[in-house]
């Protein structure tokens, strides 16, 4: 059986999240704490007593969700489950750090900075209302690319996220999105949402943010991870840490190939998915994308419990 570790990415989070591991295990707790010292404040108590509107701003969800995905993580290892029982690792945007932090590729704290920095810097990119962000439900690719560019009428608008067969996200200046969702239920689209996003992710409009980022990763000591990374930008595994800090900045502008990530992770014998942290949107996307792989979510003791003993 090949394993897959997969860490989610904004929308997943939750008031509470991560709260019973912390409980349960003490280097779970560890994690939050070292996230607070890093970024100078009490991120836990926003993650476990806030609002949820507070915890759902870009500074805020980012560094939460990899403190949760990472608690998820440590509560694995002290179960005896070490990060090379994964062949690969692979996350979803922000997820894509977790990923690495996971991996020990880059340090918790240096995580929760970037992703803090990555979240300020991609909320400030395009102006409040200005840009947005819709999913496109049954359409494939192909057909949202066409979609995009006949909505652009020379603005911004492109596929962004790739995230199974049946959903891509659309990314862009707002009266562009707006005008792809009419075009895409034109050409046969089963739905097309707008998304309470607070910015347009993943696409050229976000290329501010990427300046940015290329700045913060050039002073970040990055190492080879133990498992392969399955980049978002690439859609194949990356252990050279000079090509993660290159890929980690085309990704604030580039499309998230999900779908096509968990098509290559199958490609190369990957049977088994266990989503790290918050939520189970991946999965779900996983199991649209190859029936063939088996989803486990692992984002409470109970979880740990599970996952664990079905492995001894």
């Amino acid at each position: 059986m090949t394993i897959a570790f997969v860490f989610p990415g904004q929308g997943a989070q939750t008031i509470g999240m991560g709260k019973a591991l912390a409980d349960a295990y003490p280097a779970a707790k560890a994690v939050f704490d070292e996230v607070d010292e890093a970024l100078g404040e009490k991120l836990s108590a926003l993650i476990w007593e806030g609002e949820i509107e507070e915890l759902t701003l870009t500074q805020n969800a980012q560094p939460a969700l990899m403190a949760t995905s990472l608690a998820a993580m440590r509560a694995l290892e002290a179960e005896g489950v070490s990060i090379d029982k994964a062949s690969f690792v692979a996350g979803h945007s922000l997820g894509e750090y977790s990923a690495l932090a996971a991996a020990g590729s880059l340090s918790v704290a240096d995580t929760a900075r970037l992703l803090r920095t990555r979240g300020q810097a991609m909320q400030s990119a395009v102006p409040v209302g200005k840009g947005a962000m819709a999913a496109i439900l049954g359409l494939d690719l192909d057909a949202v690319r066409a979609v995009a560019e006949e909505a652009a009428q020379g603005e911004v608008c492109q596929a962004a996220n790739d995230n199974d067969p049946t959903q891509v996200v659309v990314s862009g200046a707002k009266a562009a999105v707006e005008r792809a969702a009419e075009i895409a239920k034109e050409k046969g689209a089963k739905r097309a949402v707008m998304l309470p996003v607070s910015a347009p992710f993943h696409c050229a409009l976000m290329q501010p943010a990427a300046d940015v980022m290329a700045e913060a990763l050039a002073g970040v000591e990055i190492k080879t991870p133990a498992v392969p990374l399955v980049a978002n930008v690439r859609a194949e595994a990356v252990t050279d840490p000079d090509l993660i800090r290159q890929l980690l900045v085309e990704q604030v502008t580039g499309s998230v190939r999900w779908r096509e990530s968990v098509q290559y992770m199958a490609a190369h014998g990957v049977t088994e998915a266990w989503e790290i942290g918050a939520g189970k949107a991946l999965s779900g996307m996983i199991r649209k994308i190859d029936r063939s792989i088996t989803s486990k979510a692992v984002g409470t003791p109970e979880d740990v419990t599970k996952v664990t003993e079905g492995d001894a």
